[in-house]
């Protein structure tokens, strides 16, 4: 059965092709009527041409099963979660207007004539000045918030300290010194000060000084804003979100909605969501807003297909617990607050569940059972041909697809880029077996650090804050990964390339991964303390093997890659399986390598790319591919492959090519204090290793038992000096400046970084 909807009929009809509804919630209606005539009744809700403002989200249930809502052109049947105003606008100063609001309206979000503005703000909206389009040191210094009449109700970002994402505060009211009181800073899993450079903040009304800037004083209901020189304001059309959600199809798991599909519109303007009640992610850096512009939960084979999400406050698109073959595909979603699509289970299906970064569970108190407790995570899910990119806008924390607690989630020949943080991450173990293939994913990274175009934790149960603690863990229990990990997940046939990070990035945990078939970019592959990770036939230009704090019996394997230089390793208490049949670019990074008695049987040599040029990067030179016995593996095939949305998509930048043989970095000297061996932090390889806010400090390589830095529980090895009375350091140079400055003292009062985690110390220097 067919029902027609047309936003711009004169009047309401019956639903005939003839005689349309004027609005969805109408049809939704009377499908549902149908549904009882006919309970197995196939029924698809046609929309017509046209803007569909919505005055509430649309919500599918169980009744609905079988429905079916297709736009008769994406680009032309428009779903708004956007009130249309009619401003009767008046001059207030040379350059800003006003116009009165109904009393009942609050918005964050202005669009005028279809495009988004830009809510007043310090410092000015600028898309290249990088952290949110502009940052600023003072953004709410007491001088800077004292030029303000009304602090109330600004909003006050910044990246965390260690920039793994950011905070956003509400300001509330101000303190007797003048500073602002600030409510928030609950969207990070990683506590931390706030970044001291990383600032901005809006919804300020003095700070409406720039074109395109607007301001709704809430108490008067008068809208300000400053238009762009050639914005004819009498005759704009004037929007402003007021729905986070448009549709929400939702079920249980005893009773889903099922074979539910979308297709063929194009989703815009509702709210942000960034202040609202956020849930954290198991012990990854997240916590979400379990909510999206399209929500799925308790579901089975339903769909979101060939639509345009753009314009969009929050998350996109998010399958919350329970949901069987979800497919989300042939769409282009950009311009999103938040992620573009999230995978989120529940974490009642999760056995031992801890939810910080230093919150455990004791052994003796673990379920020890592997895989699920329950039913309630997404599974068995396909993304495929999507572009995204242009995400994260406002929250930093962020994906272009975000999976966690889930099992078997295909990510297929998605183009995803220009993104704040990870273009795919993956934030725990639980449950494996998603399968990663043929995705474009770079320019990544961009306002965050300590990251990779594809990221993933897996702090799962055998992981443990304190290294010493896991490690005799996982050596009395080896197979303890597997309990939450309990499938492979796989990597291959993608292209990588993040500038600003690693580009494959697994970090803490990180267990049972196979990966192969890989072009990576820039920053090569990193794996941090975890388990049977396999990693082969991938080409790493200008990179290497970056293996941070592997244990002893990691089981990893290495072999059969390309590599341009010497593994960049980290803090090893073993190296791994197996690493050999390696292709190194020149003797020297070959035999750092040889070394550690691994990579006997690599080789070193000209790899002769194809043509780098236009990316690709098969390998030419037949001998040496044949003494490591690599593969070629496609280069046409990464990233969207749907014409119309392949046409559009960006590519990575084509990487220079290192051509230097003696091309190692150069490495800061160890050096000797109070017979501990001591060198600086410099590079973000340690940075990451270490956990460090920055590449700054000072590494106890080694420490002499009967050292008086050393005693009464004093230094150990692996700390990272990074404060001496108070003040930073940065260089093993500032910690012999102070140290000199001190030495009658006879103690230091020293901070350091252990276990990734700020520990205050006393130590003694005679």
């Amino acid at each position: 059965m067919d029902l027609y909807v047309d936003a711009n009929a004169q009047i309401d009809g019956d639903g005939g092709n003839g005689s349309p509804f004027i609005t969805i919630s109408n049809a939704i209606a009377k499908a549902k009527e149908l549904r009882k005539e006919s309970e197995n009744a196939q029924i698809t809700i046609n929309l017509l041409e046209g803007d569909y403002y919505l005055k509430q989200p649309i919500v599918i249930d169980t009744s609905l099963n079988g429905l079916s809502i297709v736009g008769s052109d994406a680009s032309k049947v428009v779903v708004k979660g956007s009130r249309q105003l009619q401003p009767n606008w008046q001059k207030f100063d040379e350059h800003i207007y006003v116009t009165t609001v109904p009393d009942d309206l609050k918005f964050d979000q202005l669009v005028i004539d279809d495009t988004p503005q830009i809510l007043a703000r310090y410092p000015n909206y600028d898309e290249k000045g990088g952290y949110w389009q502009g940052y600023v040191s003072d953004a709410i210094s007491k001088e800077r918030v004292a030029s303000w009449k009304n602090p109330v109700g600004a909003y006050f970002h910044v990246l965390h300290g260690g920039r793994w994402g950011g905070f956003h505060y509400k300001i509330t009211g101000l303190n007797d010194d003048g500073t602002p009181k600030l409510e928030g800073g609950h969207q990070n899993n990683r506590p931390s000060r706030p970044h001291e450079e990383y600032r901005m903040v809006e919804n300020v009304f003095e700070e409406l000084d720039a074109p395109g800037e607007w301001f709704l004083d809430q108490k008067t209901s008068k809208l300000y804003f400053y238009p762009t020189a050639d914005m004819q304001l009498e005759n704009a059309k004037v929007e402003v979100a007021a729905l986070k959600s448009l549709f929400q199809v939702v079920g249980t798991l005893e009773n889903p909605v099922k074979n539910v599909t979308i297709s063929n519109i194009t989703l815009q303007h509702t709210q942000r969501t960034f202040m609202e009640e956020y849930e954290p992610l198991l012990r990854s850096d997240w916590t979400i807003y379990r909510g999206g512009v399209v929500f799925f939960e308790g579901t089975e084979n339903c769909s979101i297909e060939q639509s345009i999400l753009k314009d969009l406050g929050g998350n996109a698109i998010l399958a919350s617990k329970y949901n069987n073959n979800l497919k989300i595909a042939e769409n282009h979603i950009y311009n999103c607050g938040a992620s573009a699509i999230s995978f989120i289970g529940d974490p009642s299906a999760v056995r031992s569940p801890a939810f910080q970064y230093g919150e455990i569970v004791p052994y003796s108190e673990m379920d020890t059972l592997p895989g699920p407790k329950n039913e309630l995570y997404p599974r068995n899910s396909l993304v495929a041909n999507n572009l995204i990119h242009h995400i994260g806008r406002t929250e930093k924390q962020t994906a272009g697809v975000q999976i966690a607690m889930a099992m078997d989630i295909t990510i297929r020949s998605n183009s995803i880029y220009d993104v704040p943080r990870a273009g795919i991450n993956i934030g725990d173990g639980t449950w494996g077996g998603h399968l990663i293939e043929k995705n474009d994913v770079f320019n990544t990274v961009l306002e965050t650090s300590d990251h990779g175009s594809f990221n993933s934790w897996g702090r799962d149960r055998f992981w443990h804050p304190n290294r010493k603690v896991m490690d005799s863990m996982t050596l009395e229990h080896p197979k303890m990964y597997t309990w939450d990990a309990i499938k492979t997940t796989t990597i291959r046939q993608n292209r990588f390339r993040c500038d600003h990070g690693w580009d494959i990035d697994l970090d803490d945990g990180s267990s049972n991964y196979h990966i192969y078939d890989n072009l990576c970019l820039n920053n090569g592959i990193k794996l941090r303390e975890g388990f049977e990770r396999v990693v082969e036939n991938n080409i790493l230009v200008n990179n290497s093997l970056h293996p941070h704090v592997w244990f002893a019996n990691s089981l990893d394997v290495f072999k059969h890659n390309i590599v341009a230089k010497a593994y960049q390793d980290v803090g090893l208490k073993g190296w791994g399986e197996d690493l050999d049949y390696n292709l190194f670019s020149n003797e020297e990074s070959m035999m750092k390598s040889q070394i550690y008695s691994r990579d006997i049987h690599s080789v070193y040599g000209d790899h002769k790319f194809k043509d780098p040029s236009k990316l690709d990067f098969t390998v030419m030179n037949d001998s040496l591919i044949s003494a490591i016995d690599f593969k070629n593996f496609p280069m046409d095939e990464f990233g969207v492959q749907v014409p119309a949305l392949k046409r559009i998509a960006d590519t990575p930048e084509v990487p220079v090519l290192n051509t230097e043989n003696a091309s190692e970095e150069k490495k800061s000297p160890t050096v000797e204090w109070l017979r501990n061996s001591l060198k600086s932090v410099d590079s973000e390889q340690e940075q990451s290793a270490y956990g460090l806010n920055s590449a700054a400090g000072v590494i106890i390589l080694g420490v002499w038992n009967k050292s008086p830095a050393v005693q009464n529980n004093g230094l150990k090895k692996g700390d990272v000096i990074i404060a001496v009375e108070g003040q930073p350091i940065t260089t093993v140079k500032d910690f012999f400046t102070m140290n000199q400055n001190l030495q009658n003292k006879g103690k230091l009062n020293v901070v350091v970084m252990r276990n990734q985690s700020e520990k205050k110390l006393t130590i003694q220097t005679k």
